[in-house]
């Protein structure tokens, strides 16, 4: 396996360990704020339309999907060409299985696999998969973060997102109507010494696996490569949906999120496995984050990366998906103050209006991945 791939995927287990759930009341001056804010409470949760547009329904059973009703998600389960996953058959198979059982609450997006780029006929079998995968339900299209880290083309040189030869497949999607997920590169931490990192969970998780560890890596692309590749890719499909995985990689800077919000108004971004990241720099400057999400409220999805596998079980599983979607409104919705280990800090919530936390928790996504109109 590459020594990239797994860089960063957490799973529920290893997130919801790192959440407590213990909650105390806003200091006073906050506390007002979100009064005024006409935010929701805790009590508010499972009533509330919900939309998580991140996760990945890898195993058979019924465990995800009961515990997205009985917290009032609707789920996008995204298929991913990543070694640890399931076949990405097997995913397309346990995607529209899980569709045909629950339409309303399931939904999907498709991948297709980098083997043989470049070479004649990948162009027009992709864009043939795709086509098809879209007349089956599939909302969406993702682009893993082999694309820039791992996939090489036929002379050894690793194929970047900006590579012309991925332009009629984005062009395919476009014209499809459907919206393309790009997760591009590692959260920063990973291009940093370890006393520079954030976060535990990537000081942790890098500490004890160098291999995926790009600072200590430096043949290999920089982060900011790879963040101007990607840009480069949006500036030249200004008509193609698309969403940036993981706050777009920019995770640690919600005004660099912002500029490049600002720079590409086709675009949007999912939060997905990010959010002690955005709770670091909360904990700095509350107002600051909180204005952001208010200002980009049309522009942000909620996501997770919540990951249902075959070894899992589903007992426990519905209980780490409940702390984490609970731990999550707490902080988006809410005035109340929790800890978070990943950051050694009690976060205040951000107490988000009702009307801001509606949209990123649902309509966004929505309007996002829309259900495709018949051409004519």
């Amino acid at each position: 396996m590459s020594r990239v791939i797994r860089c960063m995927m957490m799973s529920a287990v290893a997130l919801a360990a790192a959440l407590s759930v213990a909650a105390t009341p806003l200091p006073q001056q906050a506390a007002g704020t979100a009064a005024a804010s006409d935010s929701y409470s805790m009590a508010d949760f499972a009533r509330v339309r919900k939309y998580d547009a991140h996760v990945h329904a890898n195993a058979p059973g019924t465990a995800f999907l009961e515990q997205a009703r009985a917290d009032g998600f609707e789920l996008l389960s995204i298929n991913v060409d990543y070694p640890d996953f399931p076949s990405v058959a097997r995913q397309h198979e346990l995607a529209l299985a899980f569709a045909a059982k629950d339409p309303v609450h399931f939904h999907w997006a498709t991948t297709f696999s980098m083997k043989g780029f470049g070479t004649p006929g990948w162009t027009e079998r992709v864009n043939a998969g795709v086509a098809r995968d879209v007349a089956k339900g599939a909302l969406a299209v993702k682009i893993w973060k082999n694309v820039g880290l791992v996939e090489k083309d036929a002379k050894g040189k690793l194929i970047m997102l900006d590579d012309p030869g991925l332009a009629p497949v984005a062009e395919k999607i476009r014209s499809l109507g459907v919206a393309l997920i790009d997760h591009q590169g590692e959260p920063r931490n990973c291009w940093l010494p370890l006393d520079q990192m954030t976060t535990d969970n990537d000081r942790e998780y890098f500490s004890k696996h160098p291999e995926y560890y790009m600072y200590l890596h430096p043949d290999m692309p920089g982060y900011e490569d790879l963040m101007a590749a990607r840009d480069r890719f949006v500036a030249k499909h200004p008509k193609l949906r698309f969403v940036g995985a993981h706050l777009a990689s920019l995770e640690y800077d919600v005004d660099r999120i912002a500029a490049f919000l600002d720079r590409f108004p086709n675009a949007t971004v999912d939060m997905a496995a990010r959010m002690s990241q955005v709770q670091y720099q909360s904990v700095r400057d509350r107002e600051k984050v909180r204005n952001f999400f208010i200002r980009y409220q049309d522009r942000v999805l909620y996501g997770t990366d919540l990951t249902f596998t075959a070894d899992a079980d589903p007992a426990q599983f519905r209980r780490e998906a409940h702390a984490v979607w609970g731990s999550d409104w707490r902080y988006l919705a809410t005035g109340e103050t929790q800890r978070v280990d990943m950051i050694h800090a009690d976060v205040a919530g951000l107490a988000l209006p009702r009307a801001v936390i509606d949209k990123i928790y649902y309509a966004n996504a929505r309007r996002v991945f829309a259900v495709p109109r018949p051409a004519g």
